[in-house]
């Protein structure tokens, strides 16, 4: 396990509010930390992970304004630079995913390319 000392990836403000929501949750588990991520699926090739999770191996630990997060070092390839963000709109809720190494991108937002 490793911990970076850049950040991988960048958290907007509107994000970190609602991730901190999430773990001030009753039934929040605080011994996972945020896992940021890609699996292969979604209309464009590779799918985001945003999720909490326990630390495994093969991953790098970096903290965000206090949240602690977690990443596969070998997703940073397809994610380092990514800012998340949340929409809490009348069309739009959830996270958004602003990937510069993203060549194309589904129409949902949440499935991308290289």
């Amino acid at each position: 396990m490793e911990t970076t000392i850049t950040t991988p990836v960048t958290l907007t403000e509107g994000a970190i509010k609602e991730i901190r929501k999430l773990m001030a949750a009753e039934a929040f588990d605080h011994s996972q930390k945020l896992r940021v991520g890609v699996k292969g699926g979604g209309c464009s090739g590779m799918s985001y992970i945003l999720g909490f999770d326990a630390m495994l191996e093969n991953d790098q630990e970096f903290e965000i304004d206090g949240i602690p997060c977690i990443m596969n070092r070998s997703h940073e390839l397809y994610l380092h630079g990514i800012e998340i963000d949340w929409q809490d709109g009348l069309n739009n809720r959830g996270f958004t995913f602003q990937n510069p190494n993203a060549s194309t991108t589904c129409g949902c937002g949440t499935s991308f390319a290289v």
